[in-house]
């Protein structure tokens, strides 16, 4: 999964948030497993998954408070 860029999160629509999170959360709980059982081709991958998913939920927070631009 790509690192989106925060600008893209915000054009999405909700349901398209919520679909991106889900893969998104999805494919951290394989990473995890998969870093359990051997080695990660790309350490980086966790950690670019869990700034995702952040951005994704300050997007959602955003919209929730209406402070959406």
């Amino acid at each position: 999964m790509s690192l989106t860029k925060t600008s893209e999160l915000r054009e999405m629509s909700d349901e398209q948030l919520n679909a991106t999170l889900e893969d998104a959360r999805k494919a951290m709980f394989r990473l995890r497993i998969k870093s359990q059982m051997e080695r990660l081709d790309t350490p980086t991958e966790l950690m670019k998954n869990r700034k995702l998913i952040a951005k994704i939920k300050t997007v959602q927070r955003e919209r929730e408070l209406g402070l959406g631009k």
